[in-house]
C-alpha cells in the first residue's frame, strides 16, 4: 500500500502552525467517532503505556520533549482515514496549548513535522492486521519502532514482538530496547489497578520498569516510612545510648564514691596505723626508758652491793687487825 502525504503539507517547525495557504480543510478529517474502546484490559494497558511516562517525568530524564498518547488518531494524508495505535510515543514534539481546535485534536503528521517514533498495538482478535496491514502502514509512514503486544497469544506463542525500521521495512529489535528514544519495552507480571496479570511496560536500559504515579507514590510512602522507621530507630538508639551513658555515669559516680570511700578508709587506716605506730614507738620509748631505769637501778644496786661488800671487807679487815691486836671487835665498848 502506498501512502501519500499531501503536497500541501510543507516541512515546518512542529511547534508552530504552518502558513495558512498550506492548511487543508480539517473538517474532512474524522478525529472522533462512536467506535467504543476496545475492552477493559486494553483500556488499562493503554493507560499503563502513557501515564508512567508523565508521572516519571521521562521528558526531563531524557532531556527531550515527549508526547505519549493512547487511542489517538494519526493522520498522514488528505482523503486517508486515520490509523489509531493503542499507544504512541513521539519525541521532540509538543502539544498545542489549546487542544480543542480540530487541527490540535489528533496527531497530524504534517503539523508535528514527523511521524510518531514508536507505536504499540494490543492484540485482542485475529482481525486487527497487527502483523500485516498495520505493520506495513507504520513502516510506510516512517514510524521507527513498532511494538505488538499479544497477551492472549492470538497470533502465536510470542506475547511480545518488537520491530525496528530499517530502510522501509521492519526487522526485529534486540531485547526490546528502542535506542533512538531511550526507552525499552518488557513484559511485567504484577498488579495494576487491582488486576494481576502480564502487562506491557516501558523500561530503562537495565530493564527497570518506568513507574506509574501510584508506584511512585507507594515508593515515596515506603521511603518515607523507611525514613520514619530509621528516624525512630535512630531515636531508640540515641535513647538507649543516652540511657547507657547515664548508667555509665551513675556507675562512674558510684565507683568514684566507692573510690573516695576507700580512699577515706585508707586515709583513716593510714592515720590509725600512724597513731598505732606512734603509740608503739611511745611504748617502745617508755619501755626503753624503763629498761634504762631498771638497768640504772641494777647498776646502782650493784654499786651498792659492791660498796657494801667493800665496806664489809674493810670491816672484816679492821676486825682482823683488831683481833691481831688482841681487841675483840665485837665486844661492847665500856
Amino acid at each position: 500500500m502506498t501512502v501519500t502525504i499531501p503536497a500541501t503539507a510543507p516541512e515546518v517547525d512542529p511547534t508552530k502552525p504552518p502558513p495558512a495557504e498550506y492548511l487543508p480543510d480539517y473538517d474532512q478529517f474524522v478525529t472522533e467517532d462512536d467506535a467504543p474502546v476496545d475492552n477493559f484490559f486494553s483500556e488499562k494497558q493503554q493507560r499503563l503505556l502513557t501515564e508512567p511516562l508523565y508521572s516519571a517525568r521521562m521528558a526531563e530524564r531524557l532531556g527531550r520533549p515527549l508526547l505519549a498518547a493512547a487511542n489517538v488518531g494519526v493522520f498522514y494524508g488528505e482523503g486517508q482515514p486515520a490509523i489509531v495505535p493503542d499507544a504512541l510515543v513521539s519525541l521532540d514534539v509538543e502539544l498545542a496549548a489549546d487542544l480543542w481546535p480540530k487541527p490540535n485534536r489528533s496527531y497530524f503528521i504534517w503539523r508535528f513535522g514527523k511521524p510518531p517514533d514508536a507505536v504499540v498495538e494490543i492484540v485482542s482478535n485475529r482481525e486487527g492486521g497487527e502483523l500485516g496491514s498495520k505493520r506495513e502502514r507504520y513502516a510506510q509512514l516512517g514510524v521507527a519502532y513498532y511494538v505488538v503486544f499479544d497477551p492472549q497469544r492470538v497470533l502465536g506463542e510470542e506475547m511480545l514482538r518488537c520491530y525496528e525500521l530499517r530502510g522501509r521495512t521492519y526487522a526485529p529489535c534486540t531485547g526490546g530496547w528502542l535506542e533512538d528514544i531511550g526507552l525499552g519495552v518488557r513484559l511485567w507480571e504484577g498488579e495494576y489497578e487491582g488486576v494481576r496479570t502480564v502487562w506491557l511496560r516501558w523500561c530503562d536500559r537495565e530493564g527497570n520498569v518506568i513507574p506509574t504515579g501510584a508506584e511512585l507514590a507507594e515508593a515515596e510512602r515506603a521511603r518515607a516510612e523507611a525514613e520514619r522507621q530509621r528516624a525512630e530507630e535512630e531515636q531508640r538508639r540515641a535513647e538507649a545510648e543516652r540511657a547507657r551513658a547515664e548508667e555509665a555515669q551513675r556507675r562512674a559516680e558510684a565507683e568514684r564514691a566507692r573510690a573516695e570511700e576507700a580512699q577515706r578508709r585508707a586515709e583513716e587506716a593510714r592515720q590509725q596505723a600512724a597513731a598505732e605506730r606512734q603509740r608503739a614507738e611511745e611504748e617502745q620509748r617508755r619501755a626503753e626508758a624503763e629498761r634504762q631505769r631498771v638497768k640504772e637501778a641494777q647498776r646502782r644496786a650493784e654499786e651498792a652491793r659492791q660498796q657494801a661488800a667493800a665496806e664489809r671487807a674493810r670491816a672484816e679487815r679492821l676486825a682482823a687487825r683488831l683481833r691481831a691486836l688482841g681487841i675483840d671487835p665485837d665486844a661492847e665498848a665500856l
